[in-house]
């Protein structure tokens, strides 16, 4: 591990340069998120130390110098809504990374300054782009339906909602047999069938349990009965609130390290689901959210940016806290989360300053690391160079 250390007094001095002012929801099994203040310049921002004194490795910074290329789409068209940067902060730096032929290092050192928000200390957890059993039309053994987003599924104010209260994006739902706007088909719902018979399927999963675990990744692979793979990725959410089961197993007490208890993990958890078939799918359906799904014929699953994440690479964030595109450098008690990571995605269990979510692709480990990731320690967010001190009205 690197590591970055304050004295005290220069904490306090730094912390008030900047006064407080797909469902994707990638895999969170056991802690729930804090509350969160509005953005990031609410929260907090401090100067950091400086960049080269974080001991990244050139590799590292490689990597990230590409994932950060990949993201550069991302400024001409939309609205950082951490409060932290504008459009014009990334424009040029984009320009750059797009040319740049020397080191990555050098090219970070140029062009940004690192940021503390709040207090800078963060929680990691793991997600991964699952492989499971499917086909593309229903046989024997493939009886999980995987839905296309339905055209009934709609943004609207229901007709009871005052007109001073209609701020933001309406809810999701649809309008029932009598015209009235009403919250669309919970999980158990769409299990037992409200949405059987009107073609939307374009897949079918083997396993219910491993599909409820694709649909909390957001995107994964089917490996179909010839060989070949489906990839499939987010295209749109029930609008039904999403609720981890790990939290609900820890406060029930089926997690843990006591006798009949389960290992604190992703595979502990699906370990239960599958041992316990009954009791198991009462507890998924108390996640009423359900995601639904498109075909993607890109080299890796799409995060919130549109472009592929990439393994050790891209880390989704609350965009409220972090931009998207931002590099961020963590630190953490699980080394192996340590080092550079790009904004490329967020998630509905992803919330608040300093919040995580790290990809590990497919295959190998992924699974693994993924679902034993539960990580603490500190993150820094990189900025433009002179954020902060317009920010602080320098």
């Amino acid at each position: 591990m690197f590591k970055w250390i304050w004295p005290l007094a220069v904490l306090v001095a730094l912390s008030s340069c900047v006064g407080p002012g797909g469902d994707k929801p990638p895999f969170d099994p056991i802690d729930r998120p804090p509350p969160a203040v509005g953005d990031a310049v609410s929260a907090g921002v401090a100067a950091g130390p400086s960049f080269r004194s974080l001991r990244i490795d050139p590799q590292d910074a490689q990597s990230a110098l590409i994932a950060f290329r990949s993201s550069c789409d991302w400024p001409s068209g939309k609205e950082d809504v951490s409060g932290l940067t504008r459009t014009e902060d990334w424009l040029g730096i984009c320009t750059a990374a797009l040319r740049w032929e020397g080191d990555a290092l050098t090219f970070f050192e140029t062009y940004f300054e690192t940021a503390q928000i709040g207090n800078g200390e963060a929680f990691a957890t793991g997600y991964f782009e699952p492989e499971i059993l499917g086909s593309r039309t229903r046989r024997p053994g493939y009886d999980v339906p995987v839905y296309r987003v339905p055209e009934d599924l709609v943004r609207a104010w229901p007709a009871d909602t005052p007109e001073s209260e209609r701020e933001g994006r309406p809810p999701l739902g649809r309008y029932d047999d009598n015209g009235d706007f009403v919250p669309y088909y919970s999980r158990a719902e769409i299990e037992e069938g409200a949405l059987a018979g009107r073609g939307l399927e374009i897949a079918w999963a083997a396993d219910a349990v491993e599909m409820f675990f694709l649909q909390i990744q957001g995107s994964g692979l089917l490996r179909l009965p010839d060989g070949s793979r489906m990839r499939i990725g987010y295209a749109g959410q029930n609008g039904r609130g999403y609720t981890g089961i790990g939290g609900l197993m820890r406060e029930r007490g089926l997690l843990g390290d006591g006798p009949g208890q389960y290992p604190g993990s992703m595979q502990g958890i699906v370990q239960y689901l599958n041992e316990n078939p009954v009791a198991g799918r009462a507890l998924m359906r108390e996640n009423e959210s359900w995601i639904f799904f498109r075909e993607l014929d890109t080299s890796g699953p799409l995060g919130s940016l549109g472009v592929p994440v990439t393994r050790q690479n891209s880390v989704a964030v609350d965009p409220r806290f972090v931009p998207y595109g931002a590099p961020v450098v963590l630190d953490m008690d699980r080394d192996i989360a340590d080092g550079m990571w790009v904004a490329q995605d967020t998630g509905g269990a992803i919330k608040g300053a300093n919040r995580f979510d790290t990809f590990w692709g497919n295959g190998g480990d992924a699974a693994e690391v993924a679902g034993g990731m539960s990580a603490r320690g500190a993150a820094l967010v990189l900025l433009p160079k002179g954020t902060l001190a317009r920010l602080n009205g320098r």
